[in-house]
């Protein structure tokens, strides 16, 4: 796959937007309140946000109920120019189970990371169609740990599926994730150190039990 800026192209949209005065409606699918903090920041200058928080890859509950409970207190405190609001998804593990069988072993960035991103984007272009939003995004570019150029695919090829216009990102850009961080310390958000999943989980043990017997 050949590299794409799509924050160049995030960049004339927005142009065109200041020009015009228009403030359309972005259904933004958001992994976690860190990673949202900054898309928020940045995209509610311009847009009116529903954020859908669909993750049913997270794991255990009570993670996926901690990560969502920050996002909602991050929502109500973060103070923005136009309208944001959330919407919590089913959260229905088994689902995610099921597009994982027989790719448990792959690496985190390899073949059931896509899957498991076809899934919830799936599920949130379709709310964005039913709400009749204008546009649809993931926060999850904002993750040096993710491929945007992957990422922009599948939200392309969702919205090719729902007929709607995907909002092309790569959040990381223009400093994106730093100031995520610097968002995350003013809010005392919780930043997990994990993905999400039971399979991401391994992989960061491994990485955390690896660094120890260096040190």
């Amino acid at each position: 796959m050949s590299y794409h800026n799509y924050q160049v192209d995030l960049d004339r949209i927005i142009r065109r937007l200041e020009k015009t005065g228009e403030v359309p409606h972005l259904l933004l699918h958001a992994c976690c309140a860190p990673c949202s903090s900054y898309c928020i920041e940045y995209l509610s200058q311009f847009f009116k946000i529903t954020i859908f928080y669909y993750n049913p890859n997270i794991a255990p509950e009570e993670e996926y109920r901690h990560r969502v409970a920050e996002i909602k207190r991050f929502v109500a405190e973060f103070k923005t120019k136009h309208p944001v609001a959330l919407i919590e998804g089913e959260y229905d593990p088994k689902r995610f189970y099921e597009v994982a069988r027989g790719l448990e072993q792959e690496p985190e960035g390899g073949k059931r990371c896509r899957k498991c991103f076809e899934l919830r984007l799936a599920e949130s272009a379709k709310l964005a169609k039913e709400l009749g939003a204008d546009y649809f995004t993931t926060t999850l570019t904002i993750s040096p740990m993710k491929d945007a150029q992957v990422l922009n695919e599948v939200v392309g090829e969702q919205c090719d599926i729902f007929g709607i216009k995907r909002l092309p990102s790569d959040f990381k850009k223009k400093g994106g994730y730093k100031r995520s961080i610097q968002l995350s310390a003013e809010y005392h958000l919780y930043r997990q150190n994990f993905c999400g999943c039971v399979y991401s989980m391994r992989e960061a043990k491994e990485r955390e039990a690896k660094n120890n017997e260096s040190n």
